[in-house]
């Protein structure tokens, strides 16, 4: 019993501290701090009247008009004790001044808590002018005027936004944005990513900045390239982006893009390109980001590019698709006017989990060609699904594409297809990583939509595709690779596999069944001892039929162009890339070496040999001695030299000048396998947000 009545009065004990703890206190001037809790906001009161009082002068010119008003001020008191105006209704400046000067000069006094913890308050005080007594505290002015003090916090809601501005820190660098894709711009850091021992994943892309900033300091390697400059012009064309602003938990940024380019081109003469837009991105708490951008061009490209952009011509009055960039229109006579909007939301709701939708590209592989998914086609809409734990990336993407040829096209819509991709990242050793990739496409067949079986992230597609019926959509496997040999060399592959058959492999008839195609591939950094030099060596091979498929529409392709390699299928290539950056100058060489091959169509032979990707090959001239190059035979050759200077980091616009050769070398020449030679002299200034190849 003794022990119960201990126990309870300890506990009476305690809640009474509790009680007297867990409460609001108003600020304390040194004066008061004697007081009971119930006489502190009254004390406070009396202070601040009393400091006003006795330092508030009004300016003469209002003494001389006997201005009579009333100044309503907003302030507060922080958590270390500093007043601060948030503001002032006046209808003058100089009466502002004079209320900020005031209250600006009131001492540092204990701050405001709320259970026992320092904590904000705010006040709203009217002053009458000329001053009179005030007696009645802010707390008794309060309740007489409740509606009064919204209107108040009301007004001064616009002044407390830019009140909360801050320095700008460039929080891109960590956000969830992706890093736009190019492979100049990603060499750069390609090495920190692929050291041995490194757990990152570099087989999807794009990157965002926060999975590379484990790696590659950014803020580090911009603050390298920043020029002195004192003007706001020069900050803005060398270091900075054009608006910059950041808040409490959110900022963004704006910037003009540019793609202005001149150039001769030895087959078709004059060249140019004339794209202008604009780029947004921004931040809304750490979590979530957004990227927008729009693209308004005009151009005329070299004679090679400008037919093979009106063989992908769509449907409709409209001449050509700008490979990579959509469908054109004309412009004067021999121009395209070619419209281009890209843009994502980005969101993390766990740091194992990134999710995207927007409307854009990607790429799977660390080459510079992909034989799963590649960013060659038009953009289109996706939502992507990135997991990474332990030692795996898991990408999963479901794309929404076009088929745009008029065979396919109803009450002259386009044809929609779906695509969804998984792709699996295992880092297997600190030096081997193994992937393992999976698609399948369909298309609206009997109503079926977006098929509710393709959004689960972790079934196996293949089987799906069975269950749904095997005409109904086209399934691809693959598999990727990638072995550091040391912190400077890491080899790297790819293996795609469309349809297989074991026994006609057995068999060595090369049956035209055997759809797969491989990339071998690898990358020498710092190459001979020199810092930033890259080397890179890549061999692919795609056998005929590869991507196509029995039923027109379900080939692997978007807006007539491949979703993978952008030779479709049916060749062999070698590739020699280099490249060299000292701060902002930058200098690249590539040299592409192929045998393709062609479809005749000619009106005798019109059967198709494998590479159109977009054909039925239910016309394949035979079954079986099926090789790749067969059909018209065409030896090509593309070389590419590159030197500029990066102008601004913050938005990557560069100065540039490069020359192309190209070799197009076709044993028979037909209406679209033209024996020619071109010589492409092109220099410009542009915003490098994407990739470009003219490589066809």
């Amino acid at each position: 019993m003794k022990q119960f009545v201990v126990l309870l009065l300890f506990l009476i004990h305690f809640t009474i501290i509790a009680q007297e703890s867990f409460y609001e206190k108003p600020p304390i001037f040194s004066n008061c701090d004697s007081l009971d809790v119930q006489s502190l906001q009254k004390c406070f009161d009396k202070n601040v009247y009393k400091h006003i009082s006795n330092t508030l002068r009004i300016p003469e010119k209002f003494k001389d008009s006997k201005y009579s008003n009333e100044v309503v001020v907003l302030f507060e008191v922080d958590t270390i004790g500093q007043f601060r105006v948030m503001y002032v209704d006046a209808m003058y400046e100089a009466l502002k001044t004079e209320i900020k000067r005031v209250f600006g000069s009131l001492p540092k006094i204990k701050p405001g808590t709320y259970n026992g913890r320092p904590t904000f308050k705010q006040y709203t005080l009217p002053i009458k002018i000329p001053l009179v007594n005030h007696s009645v505290s802010t707390q008794d002015l309060d309740k007489q005027n409740e509606i009064s003090k919204l209107e108040v916090a009301a007004k001064a809601e616009f002044d407390k936004v830019n009140s909360e501005l801050s320095v700008f820190t460039n929080q891109a660098y960590s956000s969830q944005l992706n890093i736009p894709f190019t492979h100049e711009y990603y060499s750069r850091f390609d090495r920190n990513l692929n050291l041995v021992g490194t757990n990152s994943h570099t087989g999807s892309k794009p990157f965002v900045y926060e999975e590379v900033s484990n790696y590659y300091d950014f803020k580090a390697e911009n603050k390298k390239l920043q020029k002195e400059t004192g003007t706001w012009t020069g900050k803005k064309l060398w270091n900075e982006n054009l608006v910059r602003l950041q808040g409490k938990g959110y900022w963004f940024t704006l910037d003009p893009i540019l793609d202005l380019q001149l150039g001769s081109d030895s087959e078709g003469g004059s060249t140019y390109n004339n794209t202008r837009g604009f780029l947004i991105t921004g931040g809304l708490g750490k979590k979530f980001n957004f990227y927008s951008s729009f693209f308004e061009s005009q151009g005329r490209f070299a004679d090679y590019v400008n037919q093979y952009a009106e063989s992908l011509k769509a449907f409709g009055p409209d001449p050509a698709i700008i490979p990579g960039r959509g469908i054109a229109k004309r412009f004067k006579t021999d121009a395209y006017d070619y419209p281009v909007a890209e843009a994502y939301m980005s969101y993390a709701p766990t740091k194992f989990v990134n999710i995207q939708f927007g409307h854009g590209k990607n790429f799977i592989g660390d080459g510079y060609r992909s034989l799963l998914l590649s960013d060659v086609a038009s953009p289109h809409p996706f939502l992507k699904l990135n997991t990474k734990f332990w030692k795996i990336k898991y990408t999963n993407t479901w794309m929404w594409l076009k088929d745009v040829r008029p065979e396919v096209t109803t009450d002259k819509a386009f044809l929609t297809k779906y695509m969804v991709s998984h792709y699996l990242s295992w880092n297997v050793s600190k030096r081997l990583n193994i992937g393992l990739f999976e698609s399948v496409l369909w298309t609206n067949s009997n109503d079926r939509g977006f098929d509710v079986n393709y959004l689960n992230p972790i079934i196996f597609y293949r089987a799906i595709e069975f269950e749904t019926g095997q005409g109904a959509g086209n399934a691809v496997l693959g598999a990727t690779a990638k072995y550091k040999w040391n912190d400077n060399i890491n080899m790297y592959s790819q293996f795609i596999l469309d349809e297989f058959s074991l026994n006609d492999i057995k068999g060595g008839e090369k049956s035209w069944k055997n759809k797969f195609g491989y990339q071998l591939g690898v990358k020498y950094f710092n190459a001979f001892e020199v810092e930033n030099l890259i080397l890179q060596f890549e061999y692919n091979r795609i056998r005929p039929y590869t991507y196509s498929h029995d039923t027109i529409v379900l080939n692997y392709g978007h807006n007539n162009q491949s979703m993978a390699h952008l030779w479709g299928a049916n060749f062999s290539e070698a590739i020699i890339i280099g490249r060299y950056h000292y701060n902002r100058w930058f200098a690249n060489a590539k040299f592409i070496f192929g045998i393709r091959g062609f479809d005749y169509n000619d009106g005798v032979d019109d059967f198709s040999y494998g590479a159109d990707i977009y054909r039925d090959y239910n016309d394949r001239p035979f079954d079986t001695g099926v090789e790749t190059g067969q059909g018209i035979k065409t030896k090509t050759f593309n070389g590419n030299l590159q030197a500029g200077y990066l102008i601004n980091p913050a938005t990557n616009l560069k100065f540039f000048a490069d020359i192309t050769f190209r070799d197009f070398n076709p044993e028979a020449e037909t209406v679209s396998t033209l024996k020619s030679n071109t010589v492409w002299f092109n220099f410009g200034i542009r915003t490098d947000l994407f990739n470009w190849y003219f490589d066809n």
